[in-house]
């Protein structure tokens, strides 16, 4: 029984269609070891033994919804460079939709250079800007998306910061998926962190949610639920998601479910955040309710920690981690909810 639940959990993801609007850009791994410290200045020298080039910010919320079956839509910008032609690349290997990827000249595209030694990162170089869209660019985007919108289970706004993001255009997206009745799932970073109302689940982490309250949180379950109502005072949203590292997740619809975290090896965190967006629009779009959804999300945050660098998620993996839970929920008699996953 508890198999043929998650295979249909399965099922269903392969019947949604997600669209991801927000900042994509290319993450660059160079792997080696360090042997010695530099003549020149003292800094470790890394010997090089391989490199390697993945999809990362929103191109890997669409990867993750992506290898779960949904067929899903990326919304957003890149220079006019040789990194643009590098994730169209990765873009197609993975059979993803290129067609919605707009040049901008004033840019170059987005990437993350992470040097590692050992699987520790030893420093990260940026390629970036990170002005506005101008509002030619910003009417190409918003033109795209409206054309689909209608077809749309859910909508996801991935903001680093970037630029794309802007505060017309999440006004506008919002407005469009409220009036279809799609939900909107945001995963913000700190600048525009209150443009968002209206969205339908918004899932910062617990330093942003501080930071933008100007306050101090530890990581008490009380405490982020302080915070979770002073923020709610403050942003018109339906639900929220708290990320909240080793603690696990805070749910907060009108009431509080805290989900503690898998105890798994973490050898990296990077792209848990868009792996736990990405799944939660896919038990949203499928009808699940969030705390479902954010219990299937805390599984896959924690699969993908178990590897370096950013990936998206496994789907035989999940599977695998979801069973587990289950099986574990049942044992401990939780039979009215099979373990939050039904």
């Amino acid at each position: 029984m508890p198999a043929e639940i998650i295979e249909h959990i399965f099922r269903t993801f392969r019947h949604r269609k997600i669209a991801v609007i927000g900042d994509l850009m290319i993450d660059k791994y160079i792997f080696g070891h360090v042997s010695r410290i530099s003549p020149e200045y003292p800094v470790p020298v890394v010997d090089v033994t391989r490199e390697d080039r993945r999809l990362g910010g929103a191109a890997n919320v669409a990867i993750n919804t992506h290898v779960l079956g949904a067929e899903t839509l990326l919304i957003g910008v890149t220079g006019r460079d040789a990194e643009r032609e590098s994730l169209i690349g990765l873009m197609r290997e993975q059979q993803l939709d290129t067609s919605m990827i707009v040049t901008d000249t004033s840019r170059p595209t987005t990437s993350k250079t992470r040097i590692l030694s050992q699987n520790h990162h030893i420093t990260r170089v940026d390629y970036e800007r990170r002005h506005p869209l101008d509002a030619e660019i910003e009417a190409q985007l918003l033109g795209m998306f409206r054309e689909v919108a209608a077809s749309l289970d859910a909508v996801v706004l991935e903001d680093y910061n970037k630029g794309v993001l802007t505060p017309s255009l999440i006004e506008s997206v919002i407005a469009t998926c409220r009036e279809l009745e799609v939900p909107v799932l945001v995963d913000p970073k700190l600048k525009g962190f209150f443009s968002y109302a209206g969205c339908t689940v918004f899932k910062p982490n617990l330093s942003e949610l501080a930071a933008s309250l100007g306050i101090t949180v530890s990581n008490d379950d009380r405490e982020v639920e302080e915070a979770c109502l002073q923020l709610a005072g403050k942003l018109e949203a339906s639900s929220f998601v708290i990320t909240r590292s080793e603690k696990g997740m805070t749910v907060y619809d009108g009431k509080f479910t805290h989900i503690p975290a898998v105890s798994l090896d973490v050898s990296d965190v990077s792209g848990a955040g868009d792996t736990v967006i990405a799944l939660l629009a896919l038990g949203m779009a499928s009808g699940l309710d969030l705390v479902t959804s954010t219990r299937i999300a805390n599984l896959a945050a924690h699969t993908v920690c178990q590897e370096v660098g950013a990936v998206p998620v496994r789907p035989e993996k999940l599977f695998n981690a979801c069973l587990a839970h289950l099986r574990d929920s049942l044992k401990q008699g939780h039979d009215s909810n099979l373990g939050g996953l039904t």
